[in-house]
C-alpha cells in the first residue's frame, strides 16, 4: 500500500519493516522518498546504506556500491555500508576493491564471522583471477600470431602485475622469469623494456627472484637505465636479505642471500670489459658498484664485498680505465667512463682498513700497468685515471722504471690520440705526483714545448692548463669554450685550464666580464658531459672566492716586515667589493640553474670533492641577502637539502649554512614546498656543534626559531632529532647574540607541551634561567627570556608559582619590565603578571602589596606612551584584584589600595 506520509523518519521505518517483509521495491520507495526529504547528512547516510542493501537483494550491483559508497563518502567509519560495498565489489567482479573493503571491515571487528568467511572468499577468488590473468598475457605473449600491439599491450599488463604481491607470486610461480628472458632476446624495444621493469617488480624485497639474465649491452637509453634499475633493486633485496627477513616465504628457496649477492657483483664484475656492453650500460654497472660496494660507514667493520671486488675485479676495473675512447679497441666508452672508472678505484682504495690491504691494491695495479707497458698507450691511459682517483697509488705507478720514456714517446708521435693521452697523463701528474719532482718538472717543460708547436686544438687546449696563468692564456681558454665547432672534450679541458687560472684575480675579474663564456660554461655543466663538473665547480669557487684562507698572524706579519721578509698581499680585486660584484655577475649569468643542474646529476663524476665545491658557490651566493630571493626561486634551496648528506664534512656543514641564511630570511613553506621543509631541520641542527663556528651556530639558531615557529609538526621534528639540550646549551654562551638567538628559539618551542614539561619537571633551573634573564641588560635577550616567561605562565599556570621561588629579585625583575620604557618589554611584563594573578590569590596579594599596585594603576589609565593592549591587561589585572577582594574600585575604573 503506497504511503502518504511526509515525515522522513516514518518513511524510514516504513522501509523497514518492507525490507524485513521482502518487498525490496517497496522498502527501496521509501526509502528514495525519505532521502528526498531529509536534510540532515547523518540520517541520509543511513537511507543510503539501506537502500544498498535492499539492491543488493534485487541484484542491481551497481546501484548498491553507489549508495554504499555516498553513505560511507559521509560516514567512513560505517561498517554496515562498507560491508555491502565489499559484496557489491565482488559481484561487479572488482575483486581488489572488494578486497580492501573486506579487509579492513574484518581488521575493525575480527571476530565477525561474516566478515572473515567473505575475506577468505575474496582471498581465494583474488588469487584465481590473478592466476587467470597472468596465464592469459603468457598466451599472448609465447603466440607468434599474436599482434605485435596485443603483445606489447600484454607485456605492459606483466609489469602491472608484477608490482602486486598476487600477481609477482603467479608470474614466479608459473615459471615467468623463463618467458621473460625470452622477450630479452626480441629486437623490440618496448617489449624489453617491459621484461626489465616486470622483473623489477618481481625482485623488490624479494631474496628469492635474483638469478636472472639481465640486459646491461644495450644501446637504447631506456633499456638500459631499466636494466640498471632492475640490477639495484637486486643487490639492495640481497643487502637487507642479509641484514633481516624479508618476505618469509621466501626464505626456504634461498638460505643465503650473501652468497647470492657476490653472484650477482662477479657478474657485474665481469661484464666490465665485455664489448658487446653498451657505454651506457658499462657506465650504470660501474656506478651501481661505486653505490653498493664501499661500506657506508667506516665504523661497520665489515669490508668483504671491498676486498672481494678488489680480488675479483680489479684488473677489469682497469682494463676499463686503459681504453682509449678515440680508438676503435677495447669496449666502448662514454666521456663519462674514465671519471667513473676514477671514482671507483678511490671509493675502493678508501674502504680498506689497513697497510697490508692497501699494499695489495697497489700491487696488483703495478702489475697491470707494468704488464701493458708493451701497449704504452693503455699504460699511460691507465695511470692518469689512477692519480685521478687514487693518487697516492697513481704516484707509484708514475714511478715504475719506463714510464717516463713512454710518456716522452708518446708526445713524440705524430699521432694525436697518443700525444693526447701522454698530455693528460702529464697534466695529472703535475697536479698530484708529490714525489715524483723530477717528472712533473720534464712534463711540465714538454707541455710548454707542445703549446707552441702543435697545430692541432685539442692538443695545444690540453697543454695550456699547466703553461701559465697569465691573461693571454685565460682569454684563450675563454676562446676555446666557446667555440662550438671544438668537440666536447677539447671545449672540457679549455674549463680545465680556467680551473688553474682563475686563481689569479685579473683573470677572474675578465672571465665574469664575459657572459658569453660563462654561459658556454654553465651550459657544459648542464649537458650529458659529466666529467666538466668538478671543473666549473672549481672555477666557480675561484671566482667567489668561497676558498678558505687561513689570515696569518698580525704580528708574525709584523715581525716579517721588520725582518724585510716578503710578505704575500691580497690582491686588490679580491677585496670584498670586487667578489661582490662578481657574485652579481655570475647570478645575472644564470649560475644557480647550473648549480642545480649539477647537483642533480647521477653520475660518479658528482664526487664528495666536486659537491664541497657547489655547496661552497650556493654559500657564497646567499652571502648577500637580497640575492636569496633569486637563489630560492631557480631552486636552488631545494638542491642545497641533498647536498648536507653527500658530500665531505666541510661541504656538508657549507650547505647546511646556505640552508640556514636561506631560512632566517625566506618563508620556508615557499623555499622548501611540501614535505622538503621537514629535512632542513637535521642538518640546521647538524650545525649546533661545537666544531662550528659562532656564526654558523647563531644563524641555525636563527633558521630553527622561524621553522619552530611555523607548526607544531615542524616542532615535534625539532624535538625528536634532539635539538632541544643543544638549544639549551646554547642558552648559556657567552656571546650575546648566539645566547639571544637560543632563548629566541626556545621561546617558539615552548608552544610545545614536550618542552613545556621540561620547565614543569622538578630539580632543574631552567625557569630560573628565564627569570634572571628577563632582567638582563641585553635588550634582544630579554624580550625573548620575558616572551618564552609569557607564554609558559599562559600554557602552564602551575609554573606561576615557582616564579617567586626562582630569585630574591623576582619581584624587582618582573616591575622593571613593567617600567620599561620599550613597548615590547612592557607588553611581556604585564602578560606575566596578569597570569600570576590568575593562577592563585597569593600571588595577587604579594604583588599588589609590591609598587606593582602603583605601576599597574598608572598603565590602567593609558598614555601616549602606553599601548591600548598592554592599558586593556593592567586594568584586568586590577578588577581580577577587586574580585579577588584584596583591593577595591574607587571612582569607576580607577582601583587604588584599600
Amino acid at each position: 500500500m503506497f504511503s502518504l506520509t511526509q515525515d522522513p523518519a516514518a518513511l524510514k521505518e516504513e522501509g523497514n519493516t518492507l525490507f524485513k517483509a521482502g518487498d525490496m521495491q517497496g522498502a527501496v520507495g521509501c526509502y528514495t522518498r525519505a532521502l528526498k526529504l531529509n536534510e540532515s547528512p547523518k540520517d541520509c547516510a543511513v537511507l543510503y546504506r539501506n537502500r544498498s542493501a535492499c539492491y543488493l537483494k534485487l541484484e542491481d550491483y551497481s546501484k548498491a556500491e553507489a549508495d554504499a559508497s555516498k553513505a560511507l563518502d559521509t560516514d567512513p567509519g560505517d561498517i554496515k555500508a562498507r560491508f555491502r560495498r565489499a559484496q557489491a565489489f565482488q559481484k561487479l567482479g572488482r575483486l581488489d576493491q572488494a578486497f580492501l573493503d573486506a579487509q579492513r571491515c574484518a581488521q575493525l571487528e575480527p571476530k565477525n564471522k561474516a566478515f572473515q568467511e567473505l575475506l577468505r572468499e575474496l582471498g581465494s577468488a583474488q588469487i584465481n583471477s590473478t592466476d587467470a590473468r597472468v596465464q592469459q598475457m603468457f598466451s599472448l605473449l609465447v603466440d607468434s600470431s599474436s599482434k605485435d600491439s596485443d603483445r606489447q599491450k600484454a607485456a605492459q599488463n606483466l609489469v602491472v602485475l608484477a608490482r602486486e604481491d598476487a600477481g609477482a607470486e603467479q608470474i614466479f610461480r608459473n615459471d615467468g622469469v623463463k618467458l621473460i628472458q625470452k622477450l630479452f632476446q626480441s629486437k623490440q624495444e618496448e617489449l624489453i623494456l617491459s621484461a626489465l621493469r616486470t622483473l623489477v617488480g618481481l625482485c623488490t624485497g624479494h631474496q628469492s627472484r635474483v638469478r636472472l639474465c639481465l640486459v646491461m649491452g644495450s644501446d637504447a637509453s631506456a633499456v638500459s637505465l631499466a636494466a640498471c634499475h632492475l640490477l639495484q633493486v637486486m643487490i639492495e633485496a640481497l643487502t637487507e636479505g642479509m641484514k633481516k627477513d624479508i618476505r618469509g616465504k621466501d626464505e626456504a628457496i634461498l638460505p643465503e642471500p650473501s652468497k647470492e649477492l657476490r653472484s650477482m657483483l662477479r657478474h657485474l664484475l665481469e661484464m666490465l670489459p665485455e664489448p658487446s656492453v653498451s657505454g651506457p650500460g658499462r657506465d650504470s654497472a660501474i656506478n651501481l658498484l661505486v653505490k653498493q660496494v664501499p661500506r657506508k660507514s667506516l665504523k661497520n667493520p665489515d669490508n668483504s664485498l671491498t676486498l672481494l671486488v678488489i680480488d675479483q675485479g680489479l684488473k677489469k676495473i682497469l682494463e676499463v680505465a686503459g681504453t682509449v675512447a678515440e680508438l676503435s679497441q677495447g669496449p666502448p666508452l662514454t666521456d663519462s667512463t674514465p671519471i667513473s672508472c676514477s671514482v671507483l678505484l678511490s671509493k675502493l682504495y678508501d674502504d680498506l682498513k689497513s697497510d697490508k690491504e692497501r699494499e695489495n691494491f697497489n700491487k696488483l695495479c703495478e702489475e697491470y700497468v707494468q704488464s701493458g707497458l708493451n701497449s704504452k698507450l693503455r699504460a699511460i691511459q691507465t695511470v692518469s685515471v689512477l692519480l685521478q682517483g687514487p693518487s697516492e697509488v697513481g704516484n707509484r705507478t708514475l714511478e715504475m722504471s719506463g714510464m717516463m720514456d713512454a710518456v716522452i714517446s708518446l708526445c713524440a708521435s705524430e699521432d694525436v690520440n697518443h700525444q693526447q693521452v701522454a698530455v693528460e697523463a702529464l697534466i695529472h701528474a703535475a697536479g698530484k705526483a708529490k714525489r715524483a719532482s723530477f717528472i712533473t718538472a720534464n712534463g711540465v717543460a714538454l707541455l710548454k714545448d707542445l703549446y707552441k708547436k702543435s697545430e692541432n686544438d685539442r692538443i695545444r687546449v690540453r697543454a695550456l692548463v699547466v703553461k701559465g696563468s697569465t691573461l693571454k692564456l685565460a682569454k684563450q681558454c675563454r676562446k676555446w669554450l666557446c667555440n662550438e665547432s671544438l668537440p666536447p672534450t677539447s671545449r672540457r679541458w679549455s674549463i680545465e685550464g680556467l680551473a688553474y687560472l682563475t686563481f689569479d684575480a685579473d683573470v677572474k675579474e675578465d672571465l665574469v666580464e664575459d657572459k658569453s663564456a660563462l654561459q658556454a660554461m654553465f651550459e657544459l655543466a648542464k649537458s650529458e658531459d659529466k666529467t666538466v663538473l668538478f671543473a666549473v665547480g672549481s672555477t666557480l669557487v675561484n671566482c667567489t672566492n668561497s676558498y678558505d684562507v687561513e689570515k696569518p698572524d698580525p704580528q708574525l706579519v709584523e715581525l716579517a716586515k721588520y725582518a724585510k721578509q716578503h710578505v704575500p698581499e691580497e690582491h686588490p680585486k679580491d677585496a670584498p667589493s670586487y667578489v661582490e660584484k662578481r657574485l652579481v655577475k655570475l647570478l645575472e649569468a644564470g649560475v644557480v640553474s647550473a648549480l642545480v643542474c649539477m647537483v642533480k646529476q647521477e653520475s660518479p663524476a658528482l664526487t664528495e670533492a666536486c659537491r664541497e665545491c657547489i655547496s661552497r658557490v650556493f654559500l657564497a651566493l646567499v652571502e648577500r641577502q637580497e640575492d636569496r630571493g633569486s637563489v630560492v626561486a631557480q631552486g636552488g634551496g631545494k638542491s642545497l637539502i641533498p647536498l648536507t648528506s653527500e658530500n665531505t664534512d666541510l661541504g656538508k656543514v657549507k650547505a647546511a649554512q646556505a640552508l640556514a641564511k636561506l631560512t632566517i630570511t625566506s618563508n620556508p613553506g615557499m623555499a622548501f614546498p611540501g614535505e622538503r621543509v621537514y629535512e632542513v631541520v637535521r642538518p640546521l641542527i647538524s650545525l649546533l656543534s661545537l666544531e662550528c663556528t659562532l656564526l654558523q651556530n647563531f644563524e641555525a639558531l636563527m633558521a630553527l626559531t622561524n621553522l619552530a615557529g611555523i607548526s607544531e609538526r615542524l616542532r615535534q621534528k625539532i624535538i625528536k632529532e634532539k635539538a632541544v639540550p643543544k638549544i639549551e646549551g646554547y642558552m648559556f654562551e657567552e656571546h650575546d647574540l648566539v645566547r639571544a638567538s637560543a632563548t629566541e628559539c626556545m621561546c617558539n618551542l615552548v608552544l610545545s607541551q614536550e618542552v613545556q614539561k621540561l620547565y614543569l619537571a622538578t630539580g632543574n633551573d631552567r625557569l630560573k634561567l628565564l627569570v634572571l634573564y628577563s632582567g638582563e641588560d641585553d635588550e634582544r635577550l630579554r624580550k625573548a627570556a620575558a616572551g618564552t616567561l609569557a607564554m609558559l605562565t599562559v600554557e602552564q599556570p602551575e609554573l606561576c608559582t615557582r616564579i617567586p621561588e626562582t630569585t630574591s629579585h623576582w619581584l624587582e625583575i618582573i616591575q622593571a619590565l613593567l617600567l620599561s620604557e620599550i613597548p615590547d618589554l612592557r607588553h611581556r611584563g604585564v602578560v606575566i603578571v596578569q597570569n600570576m594573578i590568575q593562577a592563585e590569590k597569593s600571588l595577587a596579594e604579594m604583588l599588589m602589596e609590591s609598587e606593582s599596585l602603583e605601576i599597574l594603576t598608572v598603565l590602567a589609565k593609558g598614555g601616549e606612551e602606553t599601548t591600548k593592549q598592554v592599558t586593556k591587561i593592567a586594568q584586568d589585572c586590577l578588577d581580577k584584584a577587586v574580585e579577588y577582594g584584596i583591593i577595591r574600585n574607587r571612582e569607576g575604573n580607577k582601583a587604588t589600595e584599600p
